[in-house]
């Protein structure tokens, strides 16, 4: 685990919630289980096999160089740090092994990206609040509710499987008017609405706790939007499966989108790669255009960019 090792050596001291180290990429062989995230004032270091016999040994030398290397950057201070064990086996039940280290991790536990507020929980679940791959994902939807801003009726967005909503945040303080959050998930969503409240968006917004698959009729009243963002997750048993559930929603998209109006699709599934998409829009909404692919975090930089998080954006012909 030395490249670990020396990534924490080397880090700088975090302010906004970023990832430090991805072994996950395949660039650091030997390392390719290990990843270490920074929820300020926590870190998070996560393993995707089984705890050995030598998993102890690993969290003590692991957790030395993150006591040394932050009395370097800030002396006097605690180190909150914490484990969590993610291997395939637990993966697909649907849980996950975590452990409070060293510490304590603040509760509510809030973090910043780019000047705004994300509330976070880590000690509970895989996901921890907020996507931090989905960075520079975030970073292309404020540049372009920023260029829509002055639209004539103003920029709407609607933001399926929202999650926590960052993304309607990120719309929202740079300019757009409206954005419509939808996701399955009662629970994702109240804290969509604390996120709102934590960066003073109070108008705006409005948060739907539905399936997406049956809210077809709602969620087209409400537009045509001028950013439609698709964001599933790659599996879930019961709500969503990729290889067969985002045709379904790429079919929807010609209707919902207005004259000029943008598509920004989300996957990550590793087996799937950026093929996967591009067949599929091409077959069932031929007369969207593709733009681009948003490139990833530096810090998520895979050795293969088709196994890495894929973000697509397209684009409805002007009228």
């Amino acid at each position: 685990m030395q490249a670990l090792l020396d990534a924490i050596a080397h880090m700088p001291l975090p302010t906004d919630a970023q990832r430090i180290f991805h072994g996950r990429g395949g660039r650091h062989p030997g390392c390719e289980q290990w990843t270490l995230d920074a929820y300020p004032p926590v870190y998070v270091l996560t393993s995707f096999l089984p705890a050995g016999e030598d998993t102890e040994t690993q969290l003590a030398t692991v957790g030395a160089a993150l006591a040394a290397r932050c009395e370097q950057l800030a002396p006097g201070q605690p180190l909150n740090w914490v484990f969590q064990c993610r291997n395939e086996q637990l993966r697909t039940q649907g849980r996950t092994e975590t452990r409070l280290m060293a510490g304590a991790v603040p509760e509510p536990h809030a973090v910043t990206e780019h000047g705004l507020t994300f509330k976070v929980h880590v000690l509970r679940g895989q996901n921890h609040g907020l996507f931090l791959d989905m960075a520079e994902g975030r970073r292309w939807v404020d540049a372009f509710a920023a260029a829509r801003s002055t639209d004539r009726y103003g920029l709407k967005v609607l933001n399926l499987f929202a999650y926590t909503c960052a993304f309607s945040v990120v719309a929202l303080q740079a300019g757009a008017r409206q954005v419509v959050n939808v996701d399955m998930s009662h629970g994702a969503i109240a804290v969509g609405q604390q996120n709102h409240q934590l960066n003073g968006l109070t108008t705006g917004a409005s948060f739907l706790a539905h399936d997406i698959f049956s809210s077809w009729g709602k969620i087209t009243r409400s537009g045509p939007y001028g950013l439609v963002i698709v964001d599933p997750p790659s599996y879930q048993k019961g709500s969503f499966v990729a290889t067969k559930d985002y045709a379904r929603l790429m079919r929807r998209l010609p209707d919902l989108l207005a004259p000029g109006g943008h598509a920004l699709l989300c996957l990550n599934a590793p087996e799937l790669g950026v093929g996967f998409l591009q067949e599929q829009m091409q077959e069932l909404a031929p007369e969207l255009q593709f733009v681009e692919r948003v490139a990833n975090p530096a810090a998520f930089a895979d050795v293969d960019p088709e196994r890495a998080l894929k973000v697509l954006v397209y684009a409805a012909p002007n009228l």
